[in-house]
């Protein structure tokens, strides 16, 4: 979580990416774990809102779901 925090803060003055073999799966966990950084989005819905905004197969395994969800906004 600390180098995905750095990543969006780094994003506010300089070119970041994020990406893993097929940019889906966990890709789309760090776009959900995103949302909850920028206030986008709660742990609760922030898989939702990946595969709204993303990919619909974003944070497809569960446990990825179950990190998403153990996420703290603060």
């Amino acid at each position: 979580m600390a180098a995905l925090r750095d990543l969006y803060e780094r994003a506010a003055t300089e070119r970041v990416e994020v990406a893993c073999r097929t940019g889906v799966e966990r890709t789309g966990t760090a776009m959900a774990a995103f949302a909850v950084i920028a206030g986008i989005a709660q742990p609760s819905n922030a898989t939702v809102w990946a595969r709204e905004q993303y990919h619909d197969r974003a944070a497809e395994m569960p446990w990825q779901h179950q990190w998403i969800l153990g996420l703290d906004a603060a």
